[in-house]
């Protein structure tokens, strides 16, 4: 289970600077994870997905299959690979579809619910990991980052400390900062420098009182690090700066009211053959996109009392509401969803479907930058469930993604459930100028 609860920092107005209340330096973990073919006893290698295919006129592959309902699947793409996470595993592909490459957890350093990034300007790829089960009780969060776009090259690892921690972290990244926020205890976000964690030198991390919000992904090569908030009234934009001594502050940047007109939690799901009904996700996004100025971002929503998937353009100087689009059907359920955007504003929405007639199938939506404000072209189908499955949690992260090195070409991995009701994956891409010609 991966969701972000957000609690707000007390007293803080549009301008407010707030300082890091902790500081630790922390030394990583050097490692060739990838290609150690299990010769220190530890690196097991995994074998799983691949079989590209072409699904309804789009290019589609297999991810992960593993886990029981909560597969929490994830990919970043850049460097003419895509690195695909989930709750035990790892894996590479290259962008044919092909298995290259994978591992458990373990490798490094453990844990689960694994977050990824592509960092187009550095170059790196990046990821955490939560373990909450260490017999020293610091709980510690571990963020891996590359050191080049090459994923089978050498990573390092950075065990952060958060002993208060719960489950449901999120990670971003900036030109200059990563970014972590997380539910449980005073300290909710920490920041460290990526050109320290590209280089594997030792890290400052600096720990924020209280949460700074979600961080976003900064596509646009800011320094700054944005961090997003919703309210039951209110986007509040913050940002993270480095101060002329080289350490980190958080501003507000907007605290605007965002006059969303739906905004209820969505209801659980019914599915096929069954009476128990699966998670539909939260309302609070489970990613955020920093592009041309906007961040853009997806959440479930409820809506004539079933789970409808919404969309935002959000100005990230103002907070201004720039467009918003709903998808949803009187029959249907759309839950699980993940925004992409790419340089043009070309935008795509992965979700998953499911009703009382269907099993849990793999969806998305895409609109072009010219369309009508709030509009979407056409729904995708790139596979279907074909089992139920038997708990309400289920593997509740999507995700949709840019693609790094040509920053067109927009992909998603959506999960299903197979015939034995468990969680298998869809990996899909679209590309926007391929369709126009």
């Amino acid at each position: 289970m991966a969701v972000l609860f957000l609690t707000s920092i007390k007293a803080q107005t549009v301008g407010d600077t707030l300082r890091p209340v902790r500081m630790e330096t922390i030394t990583p973990a050097h490692k060739n994870s990838f290609t150690d073919n299990g010769t220190n006893g530890t690196c097991k290698i995994r074998m799983q997905g691949g079989n590209p295919a072409t699904v309804n006129g789009y290019f589609v592959f297999d991810g992960s299959a593993d886990g029981d309902r909560q597969v929490d699947p994830q990919i970043a793409v850049g460097g003419g690979y895509i690195l695909h996470g989930t709750n035990s595993g790892l894996f590479i592909y290259n962008k044919k579809g092909e298995f290259i490459q994978g591992v458990f957890q373990d490798c490094f350093k453990g844990g689960i619910d694994p977050k990824l990034f592509y960092d187009p300007h550095n170059k790196v790829f990046g990821f955490d990991m939560w373990v909450y089960w260490d017999k020293e009780k610091i709980k510690p969060v571990n963020i891996a980052v590359s050191q080049t776009d090459d994923p089978l090259g050498a990573w390092n690892t950075y065990s952060v400390s958060i002993p208060n921690g719960v489950d449901g972290g999120a990670v971003g990244y900036s030109h200059k900062w990563i970014g972590y926020s997380y539910p449980g205890g005073g300290e909710e976000t920490f920041v460290l420098k990526m050109a320290d964690a590209k280089r594997g030198k030792p890290a400052e991390v600096f720990h924020f009182p209280g949460s700074l919000g979600h961080p976003v992904n900064a596509q646009d090569g800011t320094d700054d690090l944005y961090f997003f908030d919703i309210t039951g009234q209110h986007f509040i934009i913050r940002k993270v700066i480095e101060l002329p001594d080289g350490t980190p502050a958080s501003v507000i940047v907007a605290n605007t009211p965002h006059h969303l007109r739906n905004f209820d939690w969505p209801p659980q799901s019914a599915q096929k053959d069954t009476a128990q009904k699966v998670s539909s996700g939260d309302r609070n996004p489970k990613n955020l996109i920093l592009q041309n100025g906007s961040i853009w971002f997806s959440q479930a929503i409820k809506y004539h009392k079933r789970s409808a998937v919404q969309w935002h353009q959000v100005n990230a100087a103002t907070g201004a509401l720039l467009q918003s689009g709903l998808i949803s059907n009187d029959t249907s359920n759309y839950i699980q969803t993940t925004i992409a955007v790419n340089k043009n504003n070309d935008v795509l929405i992965g979700f998953q479907e499911v009703n009382e007639h269907m099993y849990i199938s793999p969806r998305f939506a895409y609109r072009y930058a010219g369309d009508a404000p709030g509009t979407i072209r056409e729904m995708v189908h790139i596979g279907e469930g074909t089992g139920k499955t038997g708990g309400p949690a289920w593997g509740d992260y999507s995700c949709s993604v840019v693609d790094g090195d040509n920053f067109t070409d927009l992909w998603t991995i959506q999960s299903l459930s197979n015939e034995k009701g468990k969680g298998a994956t869809k990996i899909a891409r679209f590309s926007p100028e391929e369709r126009k010609r």
